[in-house]
């Protein structure tokens, strides 16, 4: 009695662990999945699939889309192959995604750009750029593809033309699709521009600058090539966001403006002299400027030492050529007389 007991007590705890297992191993259905061919297999949308799991039952969408099946559909799509009683888990509908490797214009170029690079007399490839007859567009291609190479290349140096023919290795869209782009090459410097339009008198931080590529014909004598170079400095006239900064664009900072009230200094040895002045005149850091004294009305000319301040040099009388003149005889005679 009590053996039949203790075996009815452990069927009783046996049976759930049983059911549970069996729960596990029920095919199922997948909320989402990712596949990389064409077709989308049983076991691709169903766990637990089993031996039927490499059968094909749907298309998968275009290369780098997306689809949704819905739930009744795979069910009468799997029990065509024996798979009855399929556990939906409550989902409407299965999302598909076809994997993909986006191939860009960039990239496209930046192959071109590497085949030319050093070759025709031409400069590395960061200081080359490339125009397309036609932009090329963007193209999804199978994430298990090769990498993209040039199979023909013409170039023609005078003008800077090029005919370029690329395959991908592995990608059944590429060769249905050639891949051959034409266009120019042109040569490219890197200059200061502002990120954004500049006022007259703004003195410029680096967070006002960036570097970006020119074409090597646009370059002039006086660009400035480091953005460094211009911090501090003051902007001479109006500037556009975009345009290659020159050095005659820019300039020390105004530190007197026009009619502004400024401190004048006369300083000779043992003596600081300190009047008020008007400016007549706007300048930067060691600028000769005409200044008005207060006192006096007298224009002055001052030269400028900083902010609110000018200075006026003590001027040394100049002594003659001959300072100590022998007398002459005719003079000694006179005094002698």
């Amino acid at each position: 009695m009590i053996r039949n007991a203790v075996l009815l007590l452990c069927l009783t705890i046996a049976l759930p662990a049983v059911a549970q297992e069996r729960a596990a191993e029920r095919p199922a259905l997948k909320a989402e999945v990712t596949v990389s061919s064409e077709i989308v297999r049983i076991g691709d949308l169903v766990e637990n699939a089993g031996a039927v799991s490499d059968v094909p039952i749907f298309r998968a969408p275009d290369l780098g889309q997306s689809g949704a099946v819905p739930a009744n559909r795979v069910i009468e799509a799997v029990r065509l192959h024996h798979i009855i009683g399929l556990d939906t888990r409550g989902l409407a509908e299965v999302v598909v995604i076809r994997a993909s490797r986006t191939i860009t214009a960039k990239d496209i170029e930046s192959r071109i750009v590497r085949s030319l690079a050093g070759q025709y007399g031409l400069a590395d490839a960061k200081s080359l750029n490339v125009i397309f007859d036609n932009e090329p567009r963007t193209v999804q291609v199978e994430p298990a593809s090769g990498e993209l190479r040039v199979t023909r290349l013409t170039f023609e140096s005078r003008s800077g033309r090029f005919d370029a023919a690329l395959e991908l290795p592995g990608s059944a869209m590429a060769r249905r699709a050639p891949l051959r782009f034409t266009g120019s090459l042109t040569e490219t410097f890197e200059t200061a521009v502002p990120v954004r339009a500049l006022t007259q008198g703004e003195v410029l931080k680096i967070s006002d600058l960036t570097l970006a590529r020119r074409p090597k014909a646009e370059f002039a004598a006086g660009m400035v090539t480091d953005a460094e170079q211009a911090v501090g400095l003051a902007v001479r006239r109006p500037l556009l966001a975009g345009r290659a900064l020159r050095q005659s664009d820019l300039q020390k900072p105004e530190l007197v403006a026009r009619n502004e009230n400024v401190t004048i200094t006369y300083e000779v040895p043992g003596i600081v002299l300190k009047m008020r002045g008007q400016a007549l005149e706007a300048g930067t850091q060691g600028d000769l400027i005409s200044v008005l004294n207060v006192q006096s009305k007298k224009t002055i000319h001052a030269t400028i030492v900083g902010p609110g301040r000018v200075s006026v040099a003590a001027i040394t009388p100049r002594l003659a050529a001959n300072t100590n003149p022998s007398p002459s005889r005719n003079s000694a005679n006179a005094r002698a007389e």
